[in-house]
């Protein structure tokens, strides 16, 4: 259910996916929507045993990703995971150059990671992930919520995508998010 937004939240942008991108884990999104137009995908992860893993690094130690290197990059599904969100976002806002993007979703309603169960600590409402943001990044950025109430559920309840008709799954309600995203834009040097 969150992959279908989190999906088209990035091929809504994916002219933003150019020059030097990272991405975290691994480069699927990088290599879908970015193509010819990514130069260079770098994969980081803190897991060194990653084998698709480029980078690895701790996203939280401000200065652990080359300060005005790169172009875009995609954070899916990560700031939940870490100690300190802050941290990451400050982090990517230095790494990326001048009119670089970072293209981040969260989740708003979720179970706790069976992956990290230890590591599990945030979810986001539209307005924390605002004040989070505002806080750290000092360019553009814009805030998008997806869902509502019904897709909420079936997420919980393991539903898949296939199983709701379209229309209830383009029909987003404010109060209930099931992913929250942010089009964050570097507009200074």
């Amino acid at each position: 259910m969150d992959r279908r937004y989190i999906e088209a939240f990035i091929r809504a942008r994916r002219r933003a996916i150019r020059g030097r991108v990272v991405e975290v884990q691994d480069n699927t999104y990088t290599m879908r929507f970015g193509a010819y137009r990514v130069s260079v995908s770098v994969v980081v992860d803190i897991d060194a045993s990653n084998p698709r893993a480029t980078l690895i690094a701790d996203l939280e130690d401000v200065g652990s990703l080359s300060r005005g290197s790169y172009d875009c990059i995609i954070l899916t599904q990560t700031l939940h995971l870490l100690r300190r969100p802050d941290q990451c976002i400050d982090n990517c806002f230095r790494a990326l150059r001048p009119r670089g993007v970072l293209l981040a979703t969260a989740p708003s309603v979720s179970r706790v990671s069976p992956t990290y169960p230890d590591g599990d600590f945030w979810r986001f409402t539209p307005a924390g992930i605002a004040d989070l943001f505002t806080r750290q990044w000092p360019g553009d950025l814009t805030v998008h919520a997806f869902g509502s109430l019904r897709t909420c559920v079936a997420f919980l309840l393991g539903e898949a995508q296939e199983d709701l008709p379209d229309a209830v799954l383009d029909y987003h309600d404010p109060r209930f998010p099931l992913t929250v995203a942010v089009d964050a834009h570097k507009t200074m040097t």
